[in-house]
């Protein structure tokens, strides 16, 4: 008995190990991917302007959503079936399950290109952004090349090889930075409209896809020409195999293509609501009073209302059914309207490519989570499993709480020191209120992948849809105040993760054995975020204040000759230090606080040795 309690430790500590290593190469890549992403999305921005970010970011939404639609499920499914192959060593089972999925990926990609690409227009149309349809054009071959990519991920992640993944995605981001870039900036320079310098970038993306398809089938022949090992297991039939894919993946699918459809719907509905405002309601102008210039649209308005028929009411409904009949008053309002709509949201769409970075990073958690959890089911190791789930919980807590406080605090002067083209008055308190939904959804995330492994696929789907109704009905109505307007929209991802992120830890709780407590895996890092973001937001304001003071690396006023505000390399240097301090006294709380244990640094590479350092005991 004895015997076989060392082996089975054992067999767990390689299982751990495989998967935090595995978590940890993802881990890697997905921050050099998004280092890479901030050295193109930072001078992206800043070339394509405010609507060109718009432009951009309504074409990717909609990529987004039929990317997911066509791909989300099927990774995780062929990830999870071929980890439990090879848990039972069906070696020929793992084969077929990878031939069938690729062809399901490779029809399903196929139908979400012809609809990109000869449905811009009307897809741009539902965006409230017709200059959206040349991206949506431009990235429509992505669609197959990473429906297929997506196949060869879930195939080596299966394996528990993490490595082809990451490289994989590091050659996609510096496609898209080289090409894409290159192409905004030569679009620009020759007098291209922003929309269509927006594509441009775009191109970048789907050039990415391409090569680093034609890496991932290089691997994977490379990978099987020294393999000649005739297996001896007889392999499901093709339909019981197909069947067990979309059992796994269409609920999955349907959970994350809920994302990326509330998103869709949620950026047509923040403009079309923008717009409205903007029309009918002039006070609404007064949020944006010094950042937007509305002398423009003041003339036309006044000539669009004198032109009316007697009786006739000035709100959205009369001028879209002028601009249908082409009333020349009618679509010079629409167009300053639509320009307005555009640099708003561009400024939220700024604002949400940095909100993105920290939830990405889960990625490297989510991906690795599935196929250990699964390969310790299909092994009857309930209790290899659970420490799975209690592991990536602490550690998503760990990482998601210090992210979305430095966001809360710190929200203005990142906006100022990465995005100088973007309006910081709006897009800064965007980034606060987006820091708190960072938290939230970063934890659903994990969340669902825990669920999912576990064979409950179908309840991150119901907890999504009602989120996802949330936030809908929440922009539905504050975006159309006059006194919230854009800044409403926030709001909403902060309803609909937080409320996501509460049903599936109740649920985790109910029908998962051996989940960890909540208590000591929140509290602690709460407390030592809290006491970060403190400190953050003490040493950037006496640093501002001591800068402005003494007149160093501010900007001045040439009439008044006052000291109006920190220069950019001012904020810069204060928010340097600000993020310096707050990353020392977060690491100093976690020790203290004992917020990560020895236990938990085992299952990482080489933390037995950084227990040591740490002196954690």
């Amino acid at each position: 008995m004895a015997s076989n309690k060392r082996t089975t430790r054992s067999g767990e500590g390689t299982r751990q190990n495989t998967f935090f290593g595995g978590a940890a190469i993802l881990a890697v890549g997905i921050m050099v991917v998004k280092l890479i992403g901030m050295f193109y999305r930072i001078p992206l921005v800043n070339i394509i302007g405010e609507e060109g970010t718009a432009d951009f970011n309504n074409a990717y939404n909609i990529y987004a959503v039929l990317l997911t639609i066509s791909t989300a499920g099927l990774p995780v499914a062929v990830s999870k079936l071929v980890s439990e192959a090879n848990a039972l060593g069906r070696k020929n089972q793992v084969q077929k399950i990878f031939k069938l999925a690729l062809s399901l990926f490779l029809t399903l990609g196929t139908l979400s290109f012809l609809l990109m690409f000869f449905k811009a227009d009307m897809l741009a149309g539902m965006m409230h952004d017709e200059k959206a349809a040349a991206g949506i054009r431009a990235l429509a071959p992505a669609v197959i090349c990473v429906g297929c990519l997506s196949a060869f991920r879930g195939y080596t992640q299966g394996h528990a090889n993490m490595t082809p993944t990451a490289v994989s995605q590091i050659i996609e981001a510096l496609c898209k930075l080289v090409i894409g870039l290159a192409l905004a900036y030569w679009l620009i320079s020759n007098g291209a409209a922003q929309d269509v310098a927006a594509a441009g970038a775009i191109t970048g993306v789907t050039v990415g896809t391409v090569v680093a398809l034609a890496y991932m089938i290089v691997t994977f022949i490379r990978s099987r020409g020294g393999v000649h090992t005739l297996a001896q297991d007889t392999p499901d039939d093709a339909i019981s195999i197909i069947k067990n894919i979309l059992r796994i993946a269409v609920p999955i699918t349907l959970s994350s293509s809920m994302v990326g459809i509330v998103t869709v719907i949620d950026s047509s509905l923040v403009q079309g609501q923008l717009q409205k405002v903007l029309v009918e309601n002039p006070d609404s102008w007064k949020l944006y009073e010094g950042f937007v210039d509305f002398a423009p649209l003041t003339a036309a308005m006044e000539a669009w209302k004198r032109g009316l028929e007697s009786g006739a009411v000035a709100n959205a409904a009369t001028l879209a059914a002028q601009v249908a009949q082409n009333v020349p008053s009618a679509v010079e309002v629409n167009d300053l309207v639509l320009d307005i709509s555009r640099i708003l949201y561009g400024n939220y769409s700024g604002a949400l490519n940095i909100y993105n970075l920290p939830t990405s990073l889960m990625a490297a958690i989510t991906a690795s989570v599935i196929p250990a959890v699964s390969a310790a089911l299909a092994r009857h190791d309930k209790g290899g499993a659970a420490g799975v789930t209690g592991s990536a919980l602490r550690i998503t807590a760990l990482l998601a709480f210090p992210m979305g406080v430095g966001l809360f605090v710190m929200g203005t002067p990142i906006i100022k020191l990465l995005f100088p083209s973007l309006t910081y008055q709006i897009a800064g308190p965007l980034l606060s209120e987006l820091g708190i939904a960072t938290l939230f959804v970063c934890m659903m995330l994990v969340c669902n992948s825990i669920l999912q492994a576990h064979g409950f696929v179908n309840l991150p789907v119901m907890v999504m849809l009602l989120g996802g109704l949330l936030k809908i009905i929440n922009n539905y109505n504050l975006v159309a105040l006059p006194g919230v307007g854009i800044y409403g929209a926030p709001f909403g991802n902060v309803l609909c993760f937080g409320l996501c992120m509460v049903l599936d830890l109740i649920i985790i709780s109910r029908v998962i054995r051996g989940r960890p407590s909540y208590i000591p895996i929140f509290a602690k890092p709460a407390a030592a975020s809290a006491l970060m973001g403190l400190g953050a937001w003490a040493v950037y304001g006496l640093a501002s204040k001591a800068m402005m003071s003494a007149g160093i690396l501010c900007e001045v006023d040439k009439l008044t000759a006052q000291v109006v505000d920190l220069s950019r390399a001012g904020n810069a240097l204060a928010s340097m230090m600000a993020i310096l301090v707050a990353v020392v006294i977060y690491a100093i709380m976690v020790v203290l606080l004992r917020a990560i244990s020895r236990e938990d640094l085992k299952l990482m590479p080489k933390g037995d040795k950084i227990a040591k350092l740490l002196r954690i005991s």
